[in-house]
């Protein structure tokens, strides 16, 4: 958060007149500085200069000695002679008042009955200590002024420090006390660091409203020209032996120095003021000014007691072991990435002045015997600064600056700045003696294309327009209108424009937020979901018309496969671990849906639930045969290469559909008993899945054998108990794609979960049904208007022989006529012989186009017959 004064605000940008702190953040809102809330002193009037008249000490029944006192608080407030609530030979009131410290003739503040003092103290007539008290002569406290309550404001002295002179008696003293004035409280985002100061806060005003902007931060606008570096200056020396991420941890250093210094010389008011309405409390003037143009212009600075600092200064990073006392009286164990500042007492480099721009030590600080100020500005490195701050737990104003970035060219005018300070009002001269060492580097230039605005906010920029908007915030701009593009420098208080997205956005927020339309995205027509997400919703459906609930678990696993009987060896072992596990019992991703459905069922059976049938739609994650790539750095973009690598890192993800079926299938009736679920009713679900998208599939006995190890299954089928475990399988024939596997599961994995025996479940994969899946678009065909030719067959076959392969070679031989075939008896019998079975089939036949006659009727049987007999090794039987 930072804290903008309007007064404060008027020494960088032509203000004007009567400017609110509601019509600042207005203003400011508009170029993306949010307002936080408006501070106002909690003081309102009347609030009016009063002169003492009268004052009478009188001595209370407790002892205590008050002020029975009469005040002239001006014609508009008085009461008339002999008028009032307690009247008087003069035109006045009475207050009664317990300090001391005034006399009569001195003028006072007087809050009048209706005004209201911080804290919600509302000021109103009273009877006290026998008179009546018709308003308060007040302190600074009670103001909100100051931490003085020994005696109340005397106006002579108070303002007489201040070079102001007393008003007239019965003037309002709101503004004159500053109690009328309003502070903005705005939030600033990471990446807009120079807004921690008013100088940034009023470059983004001078956007915003287009006010004049004089920038005090360049060198040119300093009260003396800007004194260059030379030898005569205090020695410094950077060594970063340890740089985080390739970037040294200090790349400029200046020093200034003041002699001759007062250390008793007061802050002036108006810095007091300046740096209470920021939050800060005034220390003493040397500290006071370096915070003040921290405030002021966005560079962190420090004071040392330059005769405390021996040999040389030296920047480096901490050494195993060390330790440090900062200005909190904390000793420190230091880290070896902390960046230190540091001199030669007791050897090169050996003592720690402080933890560089953290917070500075407690041996070398600003005390009430200093004279000569040695003054820092530096620019330090923000993941450094940030890392050391974070990791003593100590951020300070400082820190928080540093770590989001500030101006490496700012150092030397703020040391100047902060020395011409000390000297006009602590005394002094400034020492010809400069050091600067500057190993900054420049700006780095982007390359921003004349459409790219345009492109990427969709609105439409003139090349024009962009540069004005970019040379507005600082950039420096080289057009080049064959390669229809700018090659932009950034200004060196923006190190976060690095990149041509980042510009974009700048000409955006200047040009106004406002001004891009709100447009609803306008969908293509006649497009929908994609087919893959139709169809998990209509399997979801299907799952849910057949009464089952649809659950969302966690995807993550614990010992779950342990408990479902899974081989060692078993693929579905190799899991995907999470490097941060929400929970440690379950540090990996499952490999199977049931994994955490069964976990799911368990718990509603345990809470008396008795009949449980959930299903869940979600991926897995296989991590079989992927052999995991290097991570890259972040500090450049990956390669086609990396990212190929990643991608061919990353497990297979397919979609699942799984069920568990436990308890009842349906609840007991009069004259009817509850009807458990059985293997059979998984299978009809699994197959009414895949027959949803309009597959053909079959249900058969997978290839499996009881494992030897407890009894346990072979890991084709764990959890499913080997002997009552279907494999659904693509098409009538043989040989198309396994779908997934459905049946009753093992009873050790009933006993591990804690479910009925005899429990049910399911899985699909869904990725194979989509594959499978019919492609091309459906056709409707209207209904024929020609009469329907009933035909019945019955054929005896073997008894290993499908009903289903009988059915579809039907189908094939009847061709279009076919409307519909459906199986209504199946018989066996000694008179159809050993090994035999009769399959009866009915048939319904139409045509499109005409009414079907005898001799068509005749063929379509003969085909019929024919495609049986040869199919499917079968005899007429009737």
């Amino acid at each position: 958060m930072a804290f903008v004064s309007i007064e404060w605000l008027k020494r960088w940008c032509e203000v004007p007149a009567g400017l609110t702190a509601a019509q600042l953040a207005k203003d400011l809102v508009k170029v993306g500085l949010e307002e936080e809330t408006i501070h106002t002193s909690g003081v309102t009037g009347p609030l009016v200069c009063g002169k003492v008249l009268r004052m009478e000490p009188e001595t209370a029944s407790n002892g205590k000695t008050v002020n029975y006192c009469r005040v002239d608080v001006g014609a508009e407030f008085n009461d008339a002679p002999g008028a009032g609530k307690e009247p008087s030979d003069v035109a006045s009131r009475s207050i009664i008042c317990g300090a001391h410290n005034f006399k009569e003739g001195d003028h006072v503040v007087v809050s009048l009955p209706g005004a209201v003092l911080p804290g919600d103290f509302r000021i109103a007539t009273r009877k006290t200590y026998g008179h009546i008290s018709d308003g308060m002569i007040c302190s600074a406290r009670e103001l909100g002024l100051g931490e003085d309550h020994n005696g109340i404001i005397v106006l002579e002295e108070y303002l007489g420090e201040r070079g102001m002179e007393v008003p007239p008696v019965g003037t309002d003293l709101l503004g004159m006390l500053g109690l009328n004035h309003e502070l903005l409280e705005i939030n600033i985002t990471p990446d807009r660091g120079y807004c921690f100061s008013m100088r940034g806060v009023g470059r983004e005003y001078s956007h915003s409203t287009g006010a004049a902007f004089t920038d005090w931060g360049l060198a040119e606008n300093l009260k003396n020209p800007l004194a260059e570096a030379n030898n005569s200056g205090f020695p410094v020396e950077i060594t970063d032996d340890a740089p985080i991420r390739g970037n040294v941890g200090c790349d400029r250093f200046v020093t200034r120095m003041v002699r001759g210094f007062n250390p008793k010389a007061k802050t002036p008011e108006w810095m007091v003021t300046r740096l209470e309405s920021a939050g800060m409390r005034s220390i003493s003037l040397a500290v006071d000014v370096t915070n003040y143009v921290m405030l002021d212009l966005g560079q962190p600075m420090h004071a040392y007691d330059l005769d405390k600092v021996k040999g040389s200064i030296v920047v480096r990073r901490a050494r195993d072991g060390e330790k440090h006392t900062t200005l909190d009286e904390v000793e420190r164990s230091l880290y070896p990435e902390d960046l230190l500042v540091t001199d030669c007492k007791g050897g090169h480099a050996a003592r720690v002045l402080g933890i560089a721009g953290v917070m500075g030590g407690a041996e070398t600080e600003i005390t009430a015997a200093t004279t000569n100020v040695l003054l820092e500005a530096a620019h330090f490195d923000a993941v450094s600064v940030a890392r050391a701050a974070r990791r003593h737990k100590i951020p300070s104003e400082s820190s928080r600056r540093f770590e989001r970035g500030t101006d490496p060219q700012l150092p030397p005018v703020a040391a100047q700045y902060a020395a011409e300070l000390l000297v006009e009002y602590g005394g002094g001269v400034i020492d010809e003696g400069i050091t600067d060492v500057n190993h900054s580097a420049p700006m780095p230039s982007v390359t921003l294309g004349f459409d790219a605005a345009s492109r990427l906010i969709g609105v439409e920029y003139s090349a024009e327009r962009c540069e004005e908007l970019l040379k507005a915030i600082g950039c420096q701009t080289c057009r080049d209108d064959s390669a229809k593009a700018f090659t932009v420098t950034p200004p060196s208080w923006r190190p976060d424009l690095v990149g041509a997205a980042h510009l974009v956005e700048e000409i955006a927020r200047l040009d106004g937020f406002d001004q891009i339309p709100s447009l609803v995205p306008v969908g293509p027509a006649a497009i929908g979901l994609p087919a893959v997400l139709c169809t998990r919703r209509e399997i979801s459906d299907t799952l849910a018309e057949a009464g089952l609930t649809e659950v969302m678990t966690y995807p993550f696993l614990g010992d779950e496969h342990d408990r479902q009987g899974f081989p060692v060896d078993d693929p579905r072992r190799v899991t995907v671990r999470l490097a941060n596990p929400l929970a440690d019992d379950a540090p990996a991703l499952r490999t199977s849906v049931l994994d955490t459905l069964l976990n799911t069922a368990s718990r509603n059976v345990a809470r008396g639930n008795q009949r449980v049938a959930i299903y869940e739609l979600d991926q897995v994650a296989l991590a079989h045969g992927v052999v995991p790539a290097a991570i890259p750095g972040v500090e450049h973009r990956p390669s086609d290469e990396e990212m190929q690598a990643l991608r061919a890192g990353m497990p297979k993800q397919p979609w699942r559909v799984a069920a568990v079926l436990a308890g009842n299938a349906t609840e007991a009736y009069p004259g009817q008993p509850a009807r458990a679920w059985d293997w059979a009713d998984a299978i009809a679900l699994a197959m009414r899945v895949a027959t949803s998208q309009g597959l053909t599939v079959r249900s058969e006995a997978p290839n499996v054998k009881c494992s030897g190890n407890n009894g346990k299954a072979t890991q084709s089928v764990a959890p499913f108990h080997p002997g009552r475990v279907a494999q659904i399988r693509v098409g009538a024939e043989t040989g198309g794609k396994v779908l997934g596997y459905a049946g009753e599961l093992h009873p050790q994995v009933c006993r591990e979960f804690g479910l009925p025996e005899r429990s049910c479940a399911f899985e699909i994969d869904l990725d194979a049904i989509e594959k499978a899946r019919p492609k091309g678009a459906f056709q409707l065909r209207a209904v024929s208007t020609f009469p329907v030719a009933k035909e019945d067959f019955a054929f005896v076959v073997d008894t290993d022989v499908a009903a289903l392969k009988v059915q579809n070679a039907i189908a094939k031989a009847a061709g279009d006529a076919l409307e519909s075939v459906h199986l209504f008896d199946s018989f066996t019998g000694e008179q159809l012989g050993q090994g035999k079975k009769s399959l009866a089939f009915a048939l319904r036949l139409r045509a499109a186009d005409h009414t079907l006659n005898p001799q068509d009727i005749r063929e379509i049987r003969q085909r019929v017959i024919a495609k049986v007999q040869k199919t499917c090794r079968a005899t007429l039987r009737a």
